[in-house]
């Protein structure tokens, strides 16, 4: 699986564990959601496009490289808010487009919701953002959707991920990147990752009747 890429940081390691612990309170996901965010991201984003600039110092004048091209953090809602705040600290000036998309418990296909793409953009690589890569259906509906709307490169990543997840999105998009915190052992009945998280959604913003 050339494109599928999980963390081996001890850093990610050691944030997904809280992120597991049913004792860690809405404020405390949220913050560690942000940092794991932030860690894969800096693996995601290695092969960027870069152009070779000069730049003025108080001393002088330093060869460097700049991102040659536009980002788009697309975060499938309402989920992926969290992960779309981490990646803009990292790079601010990127295009933020929300994708919504609602899973039909009963076939688990991903209904859409909301769209908010704009008409006239000037990103090239999409970054999708999601906790929870479970069954695929909302991952492979949004690179649909971006690939509909021309955009050439896509890169996805998720915090906790399905083999089943993996594999399909694979199999649909198989020029797409992805990146992952970790790799789980399946899927349920019900379609939830085991062992997971939970709802990483409730778990963020305390909806959660478990709360």
């Amino acid at each position: 699986m050339p494109l599928v890429h999980v963390s081996t940081h001890p850093l990610v390691a050691h944030h997904v564990i809280a992120l597991r612990d049913p004792a860690t309170r809405p404020a405390e996901f949220r913050r560690v959601v942000g940092q794991l965010s932030r860690l894969l991201a800096v693996e995601a984003t290695a092969a960027l496009p870069t152009v070779d600039v000069r730049v003025p110092t108080p001393l002088g004048e330093a060869p460097g490289r700049r991102i040659a091209e536009r980002i788009a953090i697309v975060p499938i809602l309402r989920a992926g808010l969290g992960m779309a705040e981490g990646l803009l600290e990292l790079i601010p000036d990127a295009e933020v487009w929300h994708i919504g998309l609602s899973r039909d418990e009963a076939t688990l296909r991903p209904q859409e919701y909301y769209n908010k793409l704009p008409a006239n953009f000037g990103a090239s690589t999409a970054i999708v953002v999601d906790p929870m890569l479970a069954t695929g259906g909302s991952a492979v509906r949004t690179c649909e959707i971006l690939r509909k709307a021309g955009i050439p490169r896509i890169v996805f990543l998720a915090l906790i991920a399905s083999p089943e997840g993996v594999a399909r999105l694979e199999a649909a998009m198989p020029d797409v990147s992805i990146h992952i915190a970790a790799l789980d052992e399946g899927l349920n009945d019900a379609g939830f990752i085991v062992p997971g998280l939970g709802d990483a959604g409730d778990r963020q913003f305390g909806t959660s009747t478990d709360l």
